[in-house]
């Protein structure tokens, strides 16, 4: 069975030329989507699609949905959702859960994005607030973050509920099954951190003697690319800071690596012998191959990229997805945006639907 995506082509600051190109990227893949279905201005649109040789409307894997109003970057969610009906956004989530899609695109407004799927989609049991997990390099594997950017005021049990999200999130997309939980704080000791960390550390701690979670404690900053937890758990405003710093260094790595490996002749050769090596750590710790990161909490697969994201991004986006997809069917994909070569078949309660359709948790 194909995967559909539902793709908010109008979110984002470089929307919709970026967006289109990276779903006409992603849609002439072997391993792409069977339907991609661009939603947003039909206009607009059509003009991306034309200067790229596709016919107005699409070819067919490519669709077109109309949706005339768009939730600027800069507008209040709520506010926004409620003026603009017919956004691009709120379009795109009501053929996510109407079923004609089975997965959601967007690099628009993280706000509206996170309200409108909690407000339109079915929520897990059990969850004040839906959270994004986005995943990192870490070790020799990778560390999934929850909260990246949704909820930037957190009380100690949503702190909790974000440890068992993202610990469901880790035993479903890479297949561990009893995944290392720690709390992002200002130091390792015991009792370290604000009154609502280490509330949710003494909660965790509790949880964890009864068997129902894998709590190691406080996580400093610099331990995070070590690899020492798989799953950190903070507030949406710290993750959000500690996701752009590390994708900032990463580029000005990259940027003063390939700047001071051009300045002579020997530079230049060294550069050209290095540059498989340069490329696959590009691959590996630069945010375009990621796509962006998972909402947990709502039943179906929400994928919320970069706003700034360009065709690259776009595309993992989609692989991502449609892994997501593939996962709630209880199958492998082919191809991986992230490595789930052992994922665990069927998803946990707070990712997505049971695979037999029940939608029991």
């Amino acid at each position: 069975m194909g995967v559909t995506i539902a793709l908010d082509a109008m979110g984002g600051d470089r929307a919709p030329s970026e967006i289109v190109r990276g779903a006409i990227d992603a849609a002439g893949r072997d391993d792409g989507p069977e339907r991609i279905l661009l939603v947003g201005r039909r206009r607009d649109i059509d003009a991306q699609l034309e200067s790229r040789g596709i016919p107005p409307g699409g070819n067919g894997v490519l669709e077109l949905r109309d949706a005339s109003q768009v939730v600027e970057m800069d507008e209040a969610p709520a506010l926004a959702l409620r003026r603009k009906r017919d956004s691009s956004i709120k379009v795109s989530t009501r053929l996510l859960a109407s079923g004609e899609a089975d997965a959601l695109v967007t690099a628009g407004n993280t706000g509206a994005a996170v309200v409108a799927s909690w407000l339109v989609l079915e929520r897990a049991e059990g969850i004040d607030r839906p959270a994004l997990a986005a995943f990192l390099p870490a070790g020799n594997g990778y560390c999934v973050m929850v909260d990246a950017g949704a909820n930037v005021d957190c009380s100690p049990g949503q702190l909790v509920q974000f440890a068992l999200m993202g610990s469901d999130c880790v035993r479903t997309y890479l297949g561990l099954d009893r995944p290392r939980v720690g709390i992002l704080s200002n130091g390792e000791e015991k009792g370290k951190g604000n009154s609502v960390t280490v509330e949710a550390a003494e909660i965790l701690e509790e949880l964890g003697r009864r068997g129902g979670v894998r709590f190691v404690g406080n996580v400093e900053g610099r331990e995070i690319p070590r690899g020492v937890v798989d799953v950190l758990v903070t507030d949406g405003f710290v993750g959000n800071i500690v996701l752009k710093t590390a994708e900032g260094a990463v580029q000005e790595v990259f940027r003063a690596l390939k700047e001071s490996l051009s300045e002579g002749w020997a530079q230049r050769l060294a550069l050209a012998l290095l540059a498989p090596s340069l490329k696959g750590l590009k691959r590996r710790y630069g945010h375009s191959s990621y796509g962006g990161a998972m909402l947990l909490g709502v039943k179906a697969p929400v994928i919320v990229a970069h706003g700034s994201s360009e065709g690259e991004s776009i595309s993992s986006a989609i692989k991502l997805a449609c892994s997501c997809v593939a996962c709630k069917r209880g199958q492998a994909p082919n191809e991986h945006t992230l490595p789930l070569n052992n994922v665990q078949k069927g998803p946990g309660p707070f990712c997505t639907p049971r695979s037999d359709g029940s939608g029991k948790t």
